[in-house]
Order: C-alpha cells, then sequence, then structure tokens
C-alpha cells in the first residue's frame, strides 16, 4: 500500500513528465484521506492550471491561502494561473505577495520585472530584476536555506547553512541568514556574533547594519544598538530609515524626547508614512500621553486605511471606544479580499475589541476567532510539543537534583522573577512593587529563556535540556547567575531589587533556583477561565503562541498549573503565589503580602501604584495607569456559549 509519501513522490514527477492527469490523481487521493495536507493541494492546483482548468486549480489556492496564509509558493502559483487567465494585475498583486513571504522565489521575481516593464514602470521593473539576479548569483545552498526557512523547516535550514558556513567561513550572506535563524530558535546571542562578524567583513552593507541592530535590540543591548544607530544616523543623517531606526533605540533607551524629535524629523520629510506615524504613536503610550498616541494612530490610519497595525493600537489601549464610523471602515477593508494578511489579523482582532465594547458578541467572537485562525495557521504551534516540553521539566528537576547543587549558583538577592501566563495580573503586581523605592521596575527580560535554550544541545535529535541540569558543574551554574546579573544591568535604574516579568519563566524555574538561589519567585495567578480569555482576545506582538486557539490556551495553562504543582513541591517555599482576584478584594494585604516574602519595608507609594510614572511596555499599560477595579472580571461570560472548547482543554479547573 503506497504512503502519503510515495503518492506525493509520485505525484511530483508526474509533473515533472509533463502527466498532469496522473498528478493530479495521486494528489487527489491524498486529499481524500486528508482535505488539509498542503502539500497535495498545491500539486493539484499546479496540475489543475496546466490542464486549463482554471476553476478547479482556483479553488484549490484558494483552500491552500486559508490553511497556510504565508505560504509563498502557493502565492506564486496564483500568479501563474492570473498570467494563464490574462489577469496581469492580478498577476503582479500576487508575485508581490509571494516575494513578500519567500523572498527566494526567483520565478516572481522575474515575472514581477516582466509585469512591470509591460506597464512601463520601468523603476520598479530594475528593482525586481536586481532581486532576480542577487538569487541567481547566490549559491544554491543559500538559495535552499531562504526556502527552508521562509516555509518553516527551521531545522533544516539550519543544517544546510552550517554545512555551507563551514566550507564557506566568509560568505556573509551565509553568516546573515545564521544569524535569522538564530533569531528564530531564540539564540541572540549567537546571532549578535554572526552579525558582528558579518559587518566587520562587509562594513559597508547598510541592510547588515540594520540587521546587526536588531539583534543588538532583541538581546535588550539597547546602548550598543544605540550606539549603532548613531554611527549609522551619521553617515546619512537624512535617510529616513537611519533616523527612524535612531529614534526606535532612543525610545528603548529611555530618550523618548530625542526619539520623538527624530520620529517628527522623518514626518516631516514623509509627512503620510503611516510605520512612522504608528510607531511615534507607540512611543507617546509608552510615555502615558494617551491623547497624543491616539492622534498619531488616528493619522496613520488616515494615511493608509488598511493599516490595521494602527487600528490595532487604538484597540489595545483597552480603554479606548471606537465610533461607529471607524467600525464601519473597519468592516469595509477586511472584507476586502486582497487585504494583506498581518492587516487583516490585526483588523480581526480590533474588530472584536470594538463589536465586544458595544455588546455585539457574537459577531466579536466570530472576529476574535477569525484573527487567532489566521495567527495559529502561521505559527504552526503544537500543544501536544509544549506538554511534553513542560512533562519534562518534571521528569528531570527532581528533588535529586537539587540536593546534588545545593549551595551552589550565584549568591545575589537582587532579582524579583514575575511569572505565569501573560494576562494573569503580572503587569499589575510589578507596577505596584516597582512603586517602592527599592525596586526597579524593567521588562520581559530574554535572558532566562536564551539560557535555556543554549543548553538544550542535540543528543540524537533531541533537547539535552533539562536534563543536561543534572550535569553542570558548580562554577558554571554559577557563572550562568553572575552573567544574568551583569546582562541585566542596563535595565535597572540602581535600586536594591530588580523585576523580570517575562511570563514564560515558569517553565524555567528549576534553572534560575539553580543560578540564582537567593532570587524571589512570584507566581501571578489569575481564574483560568478570565486568564486564558483574556489571552485569546490578545494579539501579542511576539512570542505566546499558545494564545491563538481555545484549545491550545486551556491546554497551556492546564499544563502550567500541574508545573506550578510540581515546583511546589521539589522546592518547597520557593514560590510566592498571588491571585489575582485577591488584589482586586484586598489589594493593601496583599502588597504587604508580597513585600513581607521579598523582606522589604512597606512604603505607602505601592497602593498608589498608578501614580507612579514609568515606561510601561505591555498590554496592560493603560491599565495600571488607573486605580484598582474589576473591568475584566467575568468578562468571558457574555461569549460562554461559544468557549467549549476552552472548557474542555481546562477540564476540572473550570
Amino acid at each position: 500500500m503506497s504512503t502519503r509519501e510515495d503518492k506525493l513522490k509520485r505525484a511530483q514527477e508526474a509533473l515533472q513528465a509533463g502527466r498532469f492527469e496522473g498528478g493530479l490523481a495521486l494528489a487527489d487521493e491524498v486529499l481524500g484521506e486528508d482535505p488539509a495536507d498542503g502539500e497535495a493541494r498545491y500539486i493539484a492546483a499546479i496540475a489543475s492550471r496546466y490542464l486549463k482548468r482554471f476553476d478547479d486549480a482556483a479553488q484549490h489556492l484558494a483552500a491552500l491561502h486559508a490553511a497556510m496564509p504565508e505560504y509563498g509558493r502557493a502565492w506564486q502559483e496564483q500568479g501563474h494561473l492570473a498570467v494563464a487567465r490574462g489577469e496581469n494585475a492580478a498577476a503582479l498583486e500576487a508575485y508581490t505577495r509571494a516575494t513578500r513571504f519567500n523572498p527566494a522565489l526567483e520565478a516572481s521575481w522575474r515575472e514581477q520585472a516582466r509585469l512591470h516593464a509591460q506597464a512601463s514602470q520601468s523603476a520598479e521593473a530594475k528593482a525586481a530584476e536586481a532581486q532576480r539576479q542577487r538569487l541567481a548569483g547566490l549559491p544554491r545552498e543559500l538559495v535552499a536555506v531562504q526556502h527552508h526557512l521562509a516555509e518553516g523547516r527551521l531545522l533544516r535550514a539550519e543544517e544546510i547553512c552550517r554545512h555551507f558556513l563551514r566550507q564557506n567561513p566568509r560568505n556573509v550572506e551565509g553568516m546573515r541568514l545564521l544569524a535569522r535563524l538564530g533569531i528564530e530558535f531564540g539564540v541572540l546571542e549567537e546571532a549578535e556574533f554572526l552579525l558582528e562578524s558579518a559587518v566587520v567583513f562587509s562594513p559597508d552593507d547598510p541592510q547588515l547594519r540594520l540587521d546587526y541592530i536588531d539583534a543588538l535590540r532583541r538581546r535588550q543591548r539597547f546602548a550598543k544598538a544605540l550606539e549603532e544607530a548613531e554611527a549609522l544616523h551619521k553617515r546619512d543623517p537624512d535617510n529616513p530609515i537611519f533616523q527612524s531606526r535612531l529614534a526606535i533605540e532612543c525610545i528603548q533607551m529611555g530618550q523618548y524626547e530625542r526619539g520623538l524629535a527624530l520620529f517628527d524629523a522623518v514626518l516631516k520629510r514623509l509627512p503620510r508614512d503611516p510605520a512612522s506615524l504608528t510607531s511615534r504613536g507607540h512611543a507617546l503610550k509608552t510615555t502615558g500621553a494617551r491623547a497624543e498616541a491616539e492622534e498619531s494612530y488616528r493619522a496613520a490610519i488616515a494615511a493608509k486605511p488598511d493599516h490595521g497595525d494602527a487600528y490595532y493600537a487604538l484597540a489595545n489601549l483597552k480603554t479606548y471606544r471606537f465610533e461607529a464610523a471607524q467600525v464601519e471602515a473597519m468592516r469595509q477593508q477586511v472584507a476586502r479580499p486582497d487585504l494583506a494578511f498581518m492587516d487583516r489579523v490585526h483588523l480581526s482582532f480590533a474588530l472584536g475589541k470594538s463589536l465586544e465594547d458595544g455588546g455585539e458578541y457574537e459577531e466579536s467572537f466570530a472576529f476574535y476567532r477569525k484573527g487567532n485562525d489566521l495567527k495559529r495557521a502561521q505559527t504552526r504551534y503544537s500543544a501536544d510539543a509544549m506538554s511534553l516540553e513542560l512533562a519534562r521539566q518534571r521528569e528531570f528537576c527532581t528533588p535529586d537534583l537539587f540536593e546534588k547543587h545545593a549551595g551552589g549558583g550565584h549568591e545575589a538577592p537582587d532579582p524579583i522573577f514575575i511569572l505565569g501566563l501573560p494576562r494573569a495580573g503580572s503587569t499589575l503586581l510589578e507596577q505596584i512593587l516597582a512603586s517602592h523605592s527599592q525596586v526597579d521596575g524593567t521588562l520581559e527580560l530574554p535572558n532566562i529563556p536564551a539560557l535555556a535554550h543554549r543548553l538544550r544541545g542535540r543528543k540524537a535529535g533531541v533537547s539535552r535540556y533539562p536534563e543536561i541540569l543534572h550535569d553542570l558543574a558548580p562554577e558554571q551554574l554559577a557563572k550562568f547567575g553572575e552573567d544574568f546579573i551583569e546582562n541585566t544591568r542596563v535595565h535597572r535604574q540602581g535600586a536594591r531589587f530588580f523585576i523580570d516579568k517575562m511570563p514564560n519563566n515558569f517553565r524555567h524555574i528549576g534553572l534560575i533556583h539553580l543560578i540564582l538561589p537567593n532570587a524571589k519567585i512570584i507566581d501571578a495567578r489569575r481564574a483560568p477561565m478570565d486568564c486564558c480569555f483574556s489571552g485569546f482576545k490578545q494579539l501579542f506582538a511576539e512570542g505566546q503562541e499558545f494564545t491563538y486557539g481555545l484549545t491550545e490556551i486551556g491546554r497551556y495553562y492546564s499544563d502550567y498549573v500541574d508545573l506550578m504543582a510540581h515546583w511546589d513541591t521539589v522546592l518547597p517555599g520557593k514560590i510566592l503565589r498571588v491571585q489575582h482576584e485577591d488584589v482586586l478584594d484586598d489589594q493593601e494585604g496583599q502588597t504587604r503580602r508580597m513585600l513581607d516574602f521579598l523582606d522589604i519595608p512597606f512604603e505607602e507609594a505601592t497602593l498608589q501604584f498608578h501614580k507612579t510614572s514609568r515606561a510601561v511596555r505591555t498590554a496592560s499599560s493603560e491599565q495600571v495607569r488607573e486605580p484598582i477595579n474589576r473591568k475584566g472580571q467575568g468578562a468571558w461570560k457574555p461569549f460562554e456559549p461559544w468557549l467549549d472548547d476552552l472548557k474542555i482543554a481546562l477540564g476540572p479547573l473550570v
């Protein structure tokens, strides 16, 4: 009996030999067993086009776009189909999308050059042809890496890229691609090193320097990123790209006045640039300049009516209410079949929020679900893989592990880790504690997840983390702890203690305890239905892929509760659990309880947290500038008819 892989291989061979009926029949066999098989759907679309069954090809591609919205080859095939139908404008749009999602598609660049030339758009034709020639001049291995990277096969891309660089250690494009893979994997230190080296080999490549600045910022080496952005800006002070990048780095370093002045300089030259207007709005929001932020977001929408990012930025203010005309404008945009993918995602979430505010819960949920479905298809998150990863923490982080390493690690008591799930009230706890004179609030720091990733290694294709924790020497653990303290110092303002609010650190409490045994850990917990549904409604800037599905977020919450119970067992007394609802009921009592746990004296300012003047970069930035309230409590209840999948996933926790 033929396997799926065998049928698809024979289908591809049939297409290559011009036997399109045979290839289509084999693809249809696979689709009969699994209608969601993307590879079979792609082969069926190609075969149908060659057989001039254009409507069938269009149906296959529509299904493929719905399931895999950023699959570049599918958009390239859409372009080929449009050309076959004589629809040149639609073809050009499809080829443009194809290269947006996969810049290594040489045929799409070639066709863009041809179609632009036909339309007498010489500058655009020349730019597309330059991209085609650049691809044609790359080693075939690096083109393959770009294909694998664009299509989500990251391990295969890494394998090919590393093999190529072993043979060509000074190839700048290979280094850039491996750095990009490092960023995808969260191995930011290696990505920074690769880009730093590439810049030495090719110092005049501005894109390389922009990539390097991006890596530095992701590592939260903001001072170095600012230094590099300053150097780039000095080369060409009037370049709006360099001005914009410097503005972003100034704002990351808290230099809001200069950053906003740079954005103003960009907007003086490009007054209707939606990206700059939106970034300026984000900066104003971070500083608490609410009215000015709203104005900047609205200007971005006026400049580009389908700019979903700005609409969602308004929705993400949480307390903003859309006018009826704005809701209607969003409806018109989201109804467009040619709307860009991320604009559709942003608008879906923004419409969900606006309709929820208007009490139109069924339609609101439909838009929330649409946005989540799109993001889930993009991220390829696996709840099974996450459950396995968290189960490994329980398997290897045993009492024996902590007994073996007792007395080790770095002795600094400075860090306070607030962790749990996003939307569980952690920003509120941070704002309360950061209102104390002895505590600095910082960011959701990436240091612990990055260290965990570095420890993974690979043994027969399987991650060695957390098993490797048993094999680490005392001096290694101490060094890891010391490095954490030193590498996070840039975010501190000089207080005795500082907060790391990365929620996903709950996965790594064993590692935290081993390297920083005197650190304090607070588990911010919220009622499961409130927490999960709030996460489902939130579009995160990056990470938190488990939130884009009711089943996925419910399973994640359940796995989190199980893992926290394990940490309580193997590290008794190490973690203070703070229930969000208890803070709402008794803010002063829970504040005093946290300060007692941290061994910090009470200060009245912690009860007036909403008056604290500090930049807040999370989705709750507006909410923590208000006195404590219960606006989010029970927000899921009007949506209950559509939340069965969440309840099933949570099981007895409901």
